[in-house]
């Protein structure tokens, strides 16, 4: 009988139990017949010679490490890996649906008008329905119009509008904007 069989089937006995081990996991009895089988392997190749369990010692320190990294590569990808694998939830699997949220983000870019004069919050009318509100960072007074920028929790956030040049597009950004100071006293 040739020299090399019981070598490398006993290899591929190895491999295949690591293979297993990696797929069906078993509390490591198939990883210690693997690596019984793998060590019978080598022992077995050097039974049978130097140069023969040279070379079975190399096959399995190199073979076994690539063999157990394509398993554990392709592992997700199969119906156990897949099941035990748990891929992360998206916002709309997590978060809960709110259609009152929904309701208010709908009215952005909306106008309306402040139905109570605004400091800081107060209420507003759009389209006939009182909705609670907050400045975005000026005083409204009371029947001014207002446009809804944004919303912030359960409240929309409305800038003041001027009803003959109502801005097209996007709001300005407040941090550009500039201001008269209302401490600058006149040069005599």
């Amino acid at each position: 009988m040739d020299p090399w069989v019981w070598p490398i089937l006993l290899l591929g006995l190895g491999a295949g139990l690591a293979i297993l081990e990696v797929f069906f996991p078993s509390a490591g009895i198939l990883a210690f017949l693997s690596a019984a089988a793998i060590v019978a392997a080598v022992v077995t190749g050097f039974y049978q010679g130097p140069m023969q369990g040279l070379l079975t010692l190399l096959a399995a320190a190199i073979g076994m490490p690539t063999i157990l990294v394509l398993a554990f590569k392709y592992w997700p990808h199969t119906a156990i890996g897949r099941r035990m694998i748990l891929s992360a939830p998206t916002s709309d699997e997590v978060l809960p649906r709110d259609p009152d949220f929904d309701r208010l983000k709908a009215l952005i870019g909306r106008t309306g008008r402040a139905k109570s004069k605004m400091l800081l919050s107060g209420v507003v009318t759009i389209d006939g329905r009182t909705i609670d509100a907050i400045s975005e960072s000026m005083p409204i007074e009371v029947g001014q119009p207002v446009r809804v920028v944004q919303v912030r929790a359960n409240r929309v956030v409305v800038r003041p509008v001027d009803q003959e040049d109502e801005p097209v597009g996007p709001p300005p950004d407040p941090l550009k904007q500039t201001y008269d100071d209302p401490f600058d006293l006149p040069q005599a």
